[in-house]
């Protein structure tokens, strides 16, 4: 098909949920994704987070098409190796006590929510369930998710939202505390609010607000959806601010591009689902944990390590263009003038650049965490010429 031609046919038969870009993607290497008439793209934007050792990688490749060709899929009735390996890998990278896999980042943070759920009902009884999460915030597109989600823009059309959730100031340690009352039962937050506009919380208030959750018994739940699996320049970005959470959700990054979630909960409430309290179908997919063992081998072998470094080249490049940045490691927001974000996108991916915007003012670049300087050169090259004129 051309360009032209799988645009019509997808939107004759693709509901319209999307404000989609006329820009047909075919095939990719690396951090280079081509169109059917081969125009180059450099790829900014990791398909929101999720390429995050690219496209196409060998080993990705590789485990992908062995474990298709070995076991498609069971059920979580039974074991199978790759999910059991990958549980293994993550715990011992994050210092967590167990996992549940799902297949999205919203489900993710609906198992998080449910276990901090639980945990406290169990101990305190049904009336503490009440959830403290942040302004500018986004948890997900589930009725129970946008109810977490601190964004009015959110809170429209599918009423009634799940209760249960109220939102406190980020930042704001004070507004934090007088959030929580006798039914509070955990406070949720990204570390980079990345929706909201690639907004790092500080650490000091980080660190209030998990003194704060020891001393009341809460949970601290993070939501790690887009900030893990490397992309914040260590493998959970809570392991950047010097903190020992509960409970962890992330999702995008470690699949490398095929759908798969977790849930990571510390030994202080790793057995509180117990069987029948929570599942899922398709969560722990033998081909989707095998391509994240694949992911976590590529991050092993010198990418992760290098990710800081490349953030700050990115940063110094675009600052040196006189734009401000803010963010970490690869998860980078470019701070233009408020509202002109949408269109300076759109210009950036006519030109041959794939990003994508945050909150009211940012341009958002989420590279592959294996970027190679040439492409990133060729990236910042577009940018240059879109965002400077030249």
């Amino acid at each position: 098909m051309t360009s032209n031609e799988m645009i019509s046919l997808h939107d004759a038969h693709v509901m319209k949920t999307y404000g989609r870009y006329p820009v047909a993607i075919q095939s990719g290497k690396g951090a280079t994704l081509v169109s059917p008439e081969g125009k180059e793209y450099i790829d900014f934007a990791s398909g929101i987070g999720v390429l995050s050792i690219g496209t196409a990688h060998p080993k990705f490749v590789e485990a992908v098409s062995n474990q298709a060709a070995t076991l498609a899929h069971t059920s979580n009735l039974f074991y199978t190796e790759p999910s059991t390996r990958l549980a293994q890998r993550l715990c011992a990278l994050s210092g967590m006590d167990k996992v549940f896999f799902s297949n999205s980042g919203a489900e993710s943070n609906e198992g998080a929510i449910k276990l901090a759920r639980k945990y406290s009902t169990d101990r305190y009884g049904t009336e503490r369930t009440k959830i403290v999460t942040l302004q500018n915030s986004f948890h997900g597109r589930t009725v129970t998710t946008l109810a977490a989600t601190g964004q009015d823009v959110f809170h429209q059309y599918f009423y009634p939202f799940t209760e249960g959730f109220v939102h406190a100031i980020a930042n704001d340690f004070d507004s934090v505390k007088n959030a929580v009352d006798e039914n509070t039962c955990a406070i949720m937050m990204e570390l980079v609010q990345g929706e909201g506009g690639v907004l790092p919380l500080d650490v000091s208030f980080v660190k209030q607000v998990e003194a704060l959750c020891r001393e009341k018994d809460l949970l601290l739940v993070i939501d790690e959806v887009q900030t893990g699996i490397g992309r914040c320049g260590t493998f959970f970005a809570f392991q950047h601010y010097g903190i020992s959470p509960d409970v962890v959700s992330t999702a995008k990054g470690i699949g490398g591009g095929l759908p798969l979630g977790a849930v990571l909960a510390a030994k202080t409430c790793s057995e509180v689902l117990s069987p029948g309290t929570h599942a899922t179908t398709f969560g722990a997919n033998p081909i989707c944990t095998a391509a994240a063992n694949a992911v976590l081998d590529v991050l092993e072998d010198g990418v992760l390590s290098k990710v800081n470094e490349k953030g700050a080249y990115l940063r110094s490049k675009i600052e040196e263009m006189g734009f401000s940045t803010r963010g970490l490691g690869l998860m980078i927001g470019i701070a233009v003038e408020e509202g002109t974000h949408k269109a300076k996108v759109a210009s950036l991916i006519e030109a041959g650049l794939l990003c994508i915007t945050a909150g009211k003012d940012a341009v958002r670049l989420l590279p592959p965490l294996n970027i190679t300087y040439e492409e990133m050169d060729r990236g910042l090259a577009i940018l240059k010429s879109v965002l400077c004129g030249g």
